[in-house]
């Protein structure tokens, strides 16, 4: 018997050797907008993973030794990996994995957006996710581990903690787990293009800002510009313009030498409280609490 089982908005099948639902050790996510989600199980006896997911999926083996069949796609693999191994399913790829024997596992969803926002602000907006069906990452597990904790434990260190480790995962999937493109893709910006439109938006951020501009300065037809941008970017043009007001913001909060009205003034936001509910429902914790 398989039951249905979820991460964040995702849904895949999972069961343990005697049918049941495995054991839930963590799960869910911090308040905020980090792009990831958690579930940490423990199946016993065997385990059984299937699934085609919205989300990019790391799962991470953490204990005992077992025999497991892997597939992607038309990719098979037959192997018993060594501890603390991980296997990386990229979003939209049909996955499966059986175990012959107990399993502990860590599954990290990743929301495909968050991970092209963050190859983007590292000039590599045409990296892409490799597929693995077995490797290891020291640096990632640990993090896993940590939003593990924190997500058993209630988020003791706070939402802010969570998604910073979160934001954490993510560059390093982008650092380590990805590859570019040796042409890029149609319906992509390139690099200089992004370059330019964030300078623009940088230099302009106490400015309304329209995206008519954006436009413009892109090269591309009105019609096209906020899909194409997307799919370089992760975000929309507005929410990308309010991602780098917050991050401004976040940088004068910490500077110490202005109130919170003239960083809302000095980054675009209409007033104090406009800018405080954008960094609430981002980073899931009020801006004055990211000052450290």
């Amino acid at each position: 018997m398989q039951a249905n089982w979820m991460i964040g908005t995702d849904e895949f099948n999972v069961a343990q050797e005697d049918g049941h639902l495995p054991t839930t050790l963590a799960a869910g996510r911090a308040p905020g907008e980090s792009g990831v989600s958690l579930v940490s199980l423990r199946f016993n006896g065997g385990m059984h993973l299937s699934a085609t997911l919205q989300h990019h999926l790391i799962v991470f083996q953490t204990a005992p030794h077992a025999r497991f069949e892997c597939r992607m796609a038309d990719r098979m693999l037959s192997h018993v990996p060594p501890l603390e191994s991980l296997a990386i399913c990229p979003a939209g790829i049909d996955c499966a994995a059986d175990a012959q024997g107990s399993v502990d596992a860590i599954l990290v969803a990743v929301d495909p957006g968050r991970l092209v926002l963050s190859a983007a602000e590292k000039s590599a907006a045409e990296a892409r996710l490799i597929e693995r069906l077995s490797g290891s990452d020291e640096h990632l597990l640990a993090l896993a581990r940590t939003l593990a904790s924190e997500s058993s434990d209630g988020y003791p260190n706070g939402p802010s903690y969570w998604n910073a480790a979160a934001d954490n995962f993510i560059d390093g999937l982008v650092a380590h787990h990805t590859s570019g493109l040796e042409t890029r893709p149609r319906g992509m910006l390139s690099k200089d293009v992004l370059k330019r439109l964030r300078d623009y938006i940088v230099a302009h951020l106490d400015e309304p800002i329209e995206v008519a501009t954006l436009v413009k300065l892109a090269g591309r037809s009105p019609f096209h510009f906020s899909r194409v941008f997307t799919r370089s970017v992760g975000i929309s043009p507005h929410r990308y313009i309010v991602h780098l007001r917050l991050q401004h913001a976040i940088s004068l909060v910490r500077d110490g030498r202005s109130s919170l009205a003239e960083i809302a003034a000095r980054t675009g936001f209409a007033d104090q409280s406009h800018l405080s509910r954008w960094a609430k429902r981002v980073y899931g914790v009020p801006l004055t609490r990211l000052a450290t």
